[in-house]
């Protein structure tokens, strides 16, 4: 009998810990903002170092885990079982499983993209490089897997990979790619993709209309070069413009506003210096370089990041979104037409963990995703009054 009661007992605080853990994690955090108030709420857990989202149609969400798992997160947020179906990656350092994006017609063709580190075959395993490929989803199963871009040459490296995915009004992609650490005095020439961002068609063929397609010695699939690594990419609503963010080094952060066969700078002009200390190239100006439209001194590590669309936020409307990984911090920025004239920080104190990405949902509200060994998804809604 005494069993019996124990074993209740045991039972009853077993169900009512688990309760209060549950009403723990759904219970909102409501944040005070200089354009209104928001109410923060995790919706997802149980991820590991989350790098990229995309909204299925039915509201699910598809989620990249920089170790090398994709995976389904149902509108309840329960987690699905890894995908199956993806290609060998290098998942070590910076490198992993990255971006994911749907393609326009996915609804009847079921096709998604995804960038991830690709290693060399046989004895050259050690160099690696980024990659894209496309795939069918199909329930739980990635299949007709083909790669359409492997960034040249590849590298013994770690670092750097970029990489973010766009698609651009005309249906060619955007790839944002990174200098690999080791090799930033590449991002200078033309012949290699080093610290670019380029630009394919669907099909990973070279639209004839890139700016170096017919430079002899210049690959053809570079739009932009002078870039050290690209975390963050959105194509501006009201422009059509693709814009870009990336890691200075020890200061220099930058936003750019990315256009066909611009320099913008890295490594011979910077506003960052070498950690630790010490001049990184020529200064912050060159002719013929470009400047940021906004920069960070010091780096807050700028990763992806969102221009608001919605009607879940009036007072953001057409502000940036950026989420920032080493301020732990969620950045919106104000525009006045292409300037930026208004930085606030949010949700640096209320969540104190490092933000990988930034996602707009169908249902206009903001989902947040961190980079953690323990990420979370958040989700971002006016706070109820």
């Amino acid at each position: 009998m005494k069993r019996t009661t124990l074993t209740l007992a045991l039972c009853l605080f077993t169900f009512q810990a688990e309760v209060y853990a549950e009403v723990t994690r759904a219970a909102p955090l409501n944040v005070k903002t200089e354009a209104g108030n928001i109410q923060i709420k995790t919706i997802a857990e149980g991820l590991e170092n989350i790098w990229g989202m995309a909204f299925l149609p039915d509201g699910s969400m598809l989620v990249t885990e920089r170790a090398g798992r994709m995976r389904i997160v149902s509108t309840a947020g329960e987690v699905g079982e890894p995908l199956t179906g993806l290609p060998p990656m290098y998942a070590k350092g910076q490198g992993g499983l990255l971006d994911v994006v749907l393609v326009p017609d996915f609804a009847t063709s079921k096709k998604i993209y995804f960038s991830y580190s690709e290693p060399a075959e046989g004895e050259a395993s050690s160099l690696n490089s980024t990659a894209v490929s496309f795939a069918t989803l199909n329930g739980n199963k990635l299949e007709n897997l083909t790669r359409v871009f492997s960034q040249q040459p590849k590298i013994d490296s770690s670092h750097h990979f970029g990489s973010r995915l766009v698609w651009a009004p005309d249906g060619t992609l955007f790839i944002t790619l990174g200098d690999r650490y080791s090799e930033k005095d590449s991002a200078q020439t033309l012949d290699n993709h080093l610290g670019k961002v380029v630009r394919i068609n669907a099909d990973g063929s070279v639209p004839q209309n890139n700016p170096f397609v017919n430079m002899a010695g210049a690959l053809p699939e570079i739009w932009s070069i002078g870039h050290r690594n690209i975390q963050g990419a959105a194509i501006n609503p009201i422009s059509k413009v693709l814009w870009t963010g990336e890691h200075g080094p020890q200061g220099g952060d930058e936003l750019n506003i990315d256009q066909a066969a611009k320099n913008y700078g890295w490594p011979v002009i910077t506003y960052g210096e070498n950690y630790g200390g010490g001049k990184i190239g020529e200064g912050t100006h060159k002719t013929g370089m470009e400047q940021p439209v906004y920069k960070w001194v010091p780096s807050i590590a700028t990763a992806g990041f969102m221009f608001y669309t919605g009607d879940k936020f009036p007072q953001w409307q057409n502000n940036i979104l950026l989420a920032s990984l080493k301020e732990k911090t969620l950045v919106r920025l104000v525009l006045d037409g292409d300037k930026i004239i208004k930085e606030e920080r949010l949700l640096k104190t209320e969540l104190g963990q490092r933000l990988r990405s930034v996602v707009q949902g169908p249902d206009g509200l903001i989902y947040l995703v961190t980079d953690e060994a323990k990420s979370k998804i958040y989700q971002i809604s006016p706070q109820q009054s």
